[in-house]
């Protein structure tokens, strides 16, 4: 087992750690801390730590892919662990997510903190907003999805390295594509620390939210586009025609039309759009699954509410499935394991910069 820690402008919280860790594998970023914090990554060295450095601040995705590069070249058949350098995982928190990790066949181990006793108020409220979008997002339940205590096998290292975003949107990136992969997520409860209300953070309020919500708001906005093109639509052709059924056809095949579009090439995309070959037909069998929903909830609910707001409680009941199966099924990447059965020499570079 390696313990990866990535570190920036750290403190005596960093060899303490170490000290508690004392025997075990451990590699530490320092992601371009600068020669005022040398002193702090020379003392790791001497109790048995390896460092890597970057030589300028680079952001926490960074940091962590290029500690999964050194790993995968140095350490490949060794599962990983992240810590933070900030004294909020303990020892026993770091055993746990290794004994869980070792334990079980789970791709990904979280070490999640119930929130509870004193927990500054940003950090409250924040996990607790990221979690109700993950979770509209993508229908799984990731009960601290910001957590930095996590554990992953030898074999996800390659994966890891695939995933974009250089700072602490890196982490949700994660999670989110594990959700569309259908990858195995086990959660661990920890020990939920913060120390003087979080002042040694180096997360930025506004641009670092911005940049973990950014994805997840995306996955919604795109749906939020198809419905209001939906409904507008809905509308004018009720209006002209009469007719429920053909309004309701027409409506959703323009709609859906945007959507699978939109969602191909930047939703899903991750950098690379997958093929109107390989997602469309998986697309058309889901979006024929929801107007077959969609007419019938609407036939049930236009004489009793009204078209306007049967339109509105029909797409709010149909807005989890379509989410859920789109991120899992229509438009997942195929996992980077799947050349996990080649020898290491066949295998493709990792993390490369």
């Amino acid at each position: 087992m390696v313990i990866l820690i990535p570190s920036y402008e750290p403190d005596r919280k960093l060899l303490t750690l170490l000290d508690d860790l004392a025997g075990e594998q451990i590699v530490i970023v320092d992601d371009g801390s600068g020669p005022r914090f040398a002193h702090w990554f020379a003392a790791a060295e001497r109790l048995g730590a390896t460092v890597v450095h970057h030589q300028t601040n680079r952001g926490k995705g960074q940091a962590l892919r290029t500690g999964f590069g050194y790993i995968a070249g140095h350490l490949p058949d060794e599962p990983v662990i992240c810590a933070d350098s900030d004294g909020q995982h303990t020892p026993a928190d770091i055993a746990k997510v290794a004994e869980a990790l070792h334990t079980s066949d789970a791709d990904i181990v979280l070490g999640v903190r119930t929130f509870t006793g004193k927990v500054p108020l940003r950090s409250r409220f924040g996990n607790s907003v990221t979690a109700l979008l993950f979770r509209a997002a993508t229908g799984s339940a990731i009960g601290d999805t910001q957590t930095g205590l996590r554990g992953y096998p030898a074999r996800m290292l390659d994966w890891l390295c695939g995933i974009q975003g250089d700072r602490f949107e890196y982490e949700l990136k994660a999670l989110l594509l594990a959700s569309r992969q259908g990858l195995r997520v086990q959660q661990v409860p920890i020990e939920t620390i913060y120390l003087d209300d979080n002042a040694s953070s180096h997360f930025r309020p506004i641009r670092d939210s911005w940049m973990i919500y950014r994805p997840l708001l995306s996955f919604i906005g795109s749906s939020l586009l198809g419905f209001v093109i939906d409904w507008t639509l809905l509308s004018v052709l009720l209006t002209l025609t009469g007719s429920l059924a053909f309004s309701v056809i027409g409506a959703r095949v323009v709609s859906a039309s945007v959507n699978f579009t939109v969602n191909r090439r930047y939703v899903f995309a991750e950098g690379r759009p997958l093929s109107v070959r390989e997602t469309l037909p998986k697309y058309a069998a889901l979006a024929g699954i929801i107007l077959a929903g969609n007419l019938a909830l609407m036939w049930i609910l236009v004489p009793l509410v009204g078209a306007a707001v049967a339109k509105i409680l029909t797409e709010l009941t149909l807005l989890g499935l379509s989410y859920v199966v789109q991120a899992t099924r229509v438009f997942a990447h195929r996992p980077a394991r799947r050349h996990d059965h080649l020898p290491q020499a066949q295998r493709q570079p990792v993390c490369k910069d």
